[in-house]
Formats: C-alpha cells, sequence, structure tokens
C-alpha cells in the first residue's frame, strides 16, 4: 500500500494527456461555466492567487456577468490546472506567462513523463465527474492500469481523489449527484478486481472475514477495497454490504467460528451510540458462544475509548493498518 514511483511510456502519456482534448467535442449538457471558487476548489490555487495571475499576467481571460461576476470557461478551468502543474513542479508563474498557450500541454506532458501521473489523472477524473463523463473516467483508468496495478491506483490515485471530493462537496463545488457519479465507478473498479480474484478457492483457512456495515451507514468504497484485499490474500470473505443490523450477525455466527467481522464507522453509529454499539456486538457473540472479532476503520472511532472497549473489539486508524494485519 505504500507509494511506489512508476513512470508512463510515450504512448501512455500521449493518452493521459491528450484526454483534456476530449472536452472540445462534448460540450452539450455539461457544465461550461465555473466561479473563481470553483477553479479555486479545483487547483488547489487561492482565488485571490488567480485574480493575481489576471490582473499582473493575463493568464485567464474570465466572462463577467451584468453585476460583475467573473465565470470561467471549461477550457480556462483545463489552462489553470495544466498551469497548477507547472507552478506545483517550481516553474516561477512569471515564466509560465511568457510561455505560449499551445506549449503549456507538452511541457505538462515533459513533467509527467519525468515524475508521476498522479496529479494529471486526478485532475482528469475530477473533470470526468464534473461533465458526467464515464468514458473520461474509463479511458483515465485505463491508461493507469497499462502500467500500474489496481492497488498502486487505488492507494495513490483514488483515496486522495476521494479525499478532494469531500472538500468540494462541502464547499458546494459539486453536487452529490456529481459525488455519486464518480464513487460509482470506483464502485465498479473495486468489484470487478475483486470478482477476478473470487473464482479460486481461499487458500487460508485460520479466519473468515465478514464485512458489513452498520444498520443506515450507505459509505461503502472503504469497506468494498478492504474486501479485496482479504480475498486476495487467500481469505474467505461472507461481504454482507451496507445498512446490516446488529441481529442479522447471529445468521453468519451459526454456520462459522473465530469469525472476523469488519466494519466501516463513518456516519453511525453516532457519537453518543459507538460504545453501546461494541457492546450489544460483544453481548451477541457470547451468547452465541462466538470468539468473534469485531475490528472498525472509520472516523467514528475517533469517539471509543480503548480502556473501555471489549476485547474483541479493535480499532484502525487507516486501511493500509488493517491490512497489515490481514
Amino acid at each position: 500500500m505504500r507509494k511506489i514511483l512508476t513512470f508512463l511510456n510515450t504512448n501512455s502519456l500521449e493518452i493521459i494527456v491528450n484526454l483534456f482534448n476530449h472536452f472540445g467535442k462534448k460540450m452539450n449538457n455539461v457544465k461550461k461555466f465555473f466561479s473563481i471558487r470553483d477553479l479555486e476548489n479545483l487547483s488547489g490555487i487561492k482565488a485571490h492567487t488567480i485574480r493575481i495571475w489576471e490582473k499582473r499576467y493575463d493568464l485567464l481571460s474570465p466572462e463577467r456577468t451584468e453585476t460583475n461576476i467573473r465565470n470561467y470557461s471549461l477550457a480556462s478551468l483545463q489552462k489553470l490546472l495544466n498551469i497548477t502543474m507547472l507552478y506545483n513542479n517550481g516553474y516561477k508563474i512569471s515564466k509560465i506567462a511568457r510561455i505560449k498557450e499551445q506549449d503549456i500541454p507538452y511541457m505538462v506532458k515533459e513533467i509527467v513523463a519525468k515524475n508521476s501521473v498522479k496529479n494529471h489523472a486526478i485532475n482528469a477524473f475530477k473533470l470526468a465527474m464534473i461533465n458526467f463523463d464515464q468514458t473520461l473516467f474509463i479511458n483515465t483508468y485505463n491508461s493507469l492500469l497499462s502500467e500500474r496495478s489496481f492497488r498502486e491506483i487505488f492507494s495513490e490515485v483514488f483515496i486522495p481523489l476521494l479525499n478532494e471530493l469531500g472538500l468540494l462537496w462541502q464547499t458546494d463545488t459539486i453536487s452529490p449527484a456529481h459525488e455519486h457519479f464518480v464513487t460509482g465507478l470506483i464502485k465498479q473498479k473495486i468489484q470487478t478486481n475483486t470478482e477476478k480474484l473470487q473464482h479460486l478457492e481461499p487458500t487460508k483457512t485460520d479466519k473468515v472475514f465478514v464485512p458489513f456495515l452498520p444498520e443506515n451507514e450507505i459509505h461503502e468504497i472503504g469497506l468494498l477495497y478492504v474486501n479485496y484485499e482479504i480475498v486476495l490474500r487467500g481469505y474467505k470473505s461472507i461481504y454482507l454490504g451496507q445498512t446490516i443490523p446488529l441481529e442479522n450477525l447471529k445468521d453468519v455466527m451459526k454456520y462459522y467460528d473465530d469469525l472476523h467481522f469488519i466494519s466501516y464507522f463513518t456516519v453511525v453509529p453516532t457519537k453518543d451510540q459507538v460504545h453501546k454499539y461494541v457492546d450489544a456486538f460483544s453481548k451477541i457473540a457470547r451468547e452465541n458462544n462466538q470468539t468473534s472479532k469485531l475490528w472498525i476503520l472509520g472516523r467514528q472511532n475517533q469517539y471509543l475509548e480503548q480502556e473501555h472497549l471489549p476485547e474483541c473489539v479493535r480499532t484502525f486508524n487507516s486501511i493500509e493498518r488493517i491490512v497489515e494485519e490481514l
């Protein structure tokens, strides 16, 4: 799960860089204009800085509404993302301003060749999300897959992308529809890669894992990926998925001993209910004569006091840590 530096060959680079040209052919029924706050959230460049770059270097040319509010085109967004790539790789903005506009994409291509495609791919995925463009998402993913494993793509690209989505959603740059669109595609990729492994019989029999989410919890991507890692390592996994009442776990306990339940507490149980939840799990396990364990991921872990946890319960602060225990 640690980041591994890899480099793309020339053909793969050409595919990645040229993905942005795809938008020139698909301008109907898509978001065509962006506010300066949208640009700030998508590029990471402060709005104040963007205004300075406009005024001092004439790097962007926004349109203005009747009330003098800036509106930026999709082409401006694309240009800013490319400028950001140069800027974050040591180019001074005064130097970037002197570069011919048509040469900027080629310089970005050189940076990608020297370093990693990660940032460029994340930008491509964000543009695919904004425009509900499944083709761009799949082409970007396939280009990455030509040089990287699925595990590397998930850790180096999808996790940073998902972290950014949370911020974009909170700042109203994207809507829930955007978030559901792109997370749905990421789920497909996890499930596809998991399915490739599931036709093989488990090779390890000392543990059986049961990934599930608590009742009313629907944030599934992290759990899906943990399930992929379980299967990859040769364990049997009984994937139950979203919004599972605790009582339903009894049905699985009837068939297997020494189960390892894995759950992701993103929203529920709530702060006030999280200790009651783990105590209820412990009680169910005892009543069914089980030595079952419960491993928990997610931000609600912060409300669990370690000294008051039942012996059968463990918390983990990252997917990497839980994968190390498999």
